[in-house]
């Protein structure tokens, strides 16, 4: 059984829907991640499953019971805000210890949950000073420990490193990693960073428009995307599309005639129909310098040198814009036409509504 399972879940603000109907299992233990541009409704399935935002239809069950009508203090989660909502006046014992006061437990039990909860985020040294004195990712563990000492069936976490400078957001990253495995509780995570998403997930749940776009593993998102929407969001730099059109499809092989880059002909069954308008899609890592299966020829209008890596920003002539990935350092220069190639193998085709169909 599911420990977290929504069913039909939807939410409108009066003529607007902000979540259209959305059916998702969580299991025990899992990490759980919603992705999603700004204004997808990422923040309010979680304030929902919190209990912070009325239902407008459909359930949410948490271990087995329906808890539509349930305060957020009667569900069992506990969730951490992307602000650290941190009282200034409070020592860190007093900060974790709060929500344990007003549940008027004894002294005793709050020592217990507050210290066994400070050691596993290391926050021992830390428990008579106040948030003032703490820096940004100390604060961000204080308020993980104020979840974690109600000891919740379910911690949801609402973009909580955005406040964080780049190299803290990374420290941080493994601490949750590490703070799960020890735990071994559900977790349920909101972000914009896929990349977050990537590296944190055992599940990601891509959102577009209050509606699920697609569910799975990491490396199942990112090798076999269902649309063009999941293939363009996950992954960094993001896919390259390329419009084209079916000339010939035989089951065994689809033709698809690229315009001014020629025809490349994909050997794996397809569901693409001949005079069909398609996409073609490739990530920019893929990406090869020379001859290859299908090459083109492109000039970069942007080159950045990262050390581990140089990436490519060039403009096709049918107007796409076009990102090349690659190794190392090699010999490449603003307004020099360069030969890049791709695998077919590699090769991913979306249809005219955007689905996948190679």
């Amino acid at each position: 059984m599911s420990q977290l399972s929504l069913k039909q879940l939807e939410k409108s603000f009066n003529e607007a829907r902000i979540i259209k109907g959305i059916d998702l299992d969580v299991s025990e233990g899992e990490f759980v991640v919603f992705v999603g541009p700004s204004g997808c409704g990422k923040s309010t399935l979680l304030r929902m499953i919190a209990g912070l935002e009325e239902v407008s239809g459909g359930q949410i069950e948490i271990s087995g019971q329906v808890v539509n009508d349930l305060p957020p203090v009667k569900r069992g989660i506990a969730m951490v805000f992307q602000s650290y909502a941190l009282y200034p006046h409070m020592s860190v014992y007093e900060n974790i210890a709060f929500p344990l006061r007003v549940e008027k437990l004894p002294q005793a039990e709050v020592d217990a949950r507050v210290g066994a909860a400070a050691k596993v985020l290391q926050l021992e040294s830390r428990l008579q000073h106040r948030p003032g004195q703490l820096s940004g990712g100390q604060r961000q563990r204080v308020a993980i420990g104020r979840a974690i000492v109600r000891q919740p069936k379910i911690f949801l976490f609402d973009e909580p490193l955005s406040n964080l400078d780049a190299a803290l957001r990374s420290e941080m990253r493994i601490e949750l990693m590490e703070l799960h495995k020890r735990l071994g509780s559900t977790m349920i995570y909101v972000t914009h960073d896929q990349i977050e998403a990537m590296t944190m997930a055992d599940k990601i749940v891509v959102l577009n428009a209050g509606e699920i776009s697609q569910v799975g593993g990491p490396l199942e998102l990112y090798h076999k995307p269902d649309n063009l929407f999941v293939a363009g969001f996950i992954g960094s730099p993001k896919m390259n599309f390329i419009s084209g059109k079916v000339r010939k499809a035989d089951g065994a092989t689809a033709t698809i005639d690229l315009g001014s880059l020629g025809t490349i002909a994909l050997p794996r069954t397809s569901t693409a129909v001949a005079g069909q308008d398609v996409t073609l899609g490739i990530r920019p890592e893929h990406l090869s310098l020379g001859e290859g299966e299908f090459g083109l020829e492109t000039t970069p209008n942007i080159v950045e040198q990262l050390g581990i890596h140089t990436i490519t920003y060039s403009t096709l002539s049918g107007g796409e814009n076009f990102i090349g990935l690659f190794e190392g350092n090699p010999a490449l220069a603003e307004g020099q036409p360069v030969r890049m190639s791709f695998p077919l193998d590699k090769v991913h085709l979306f249809d005219a509504k955007g689905l996948a169909v190679y």
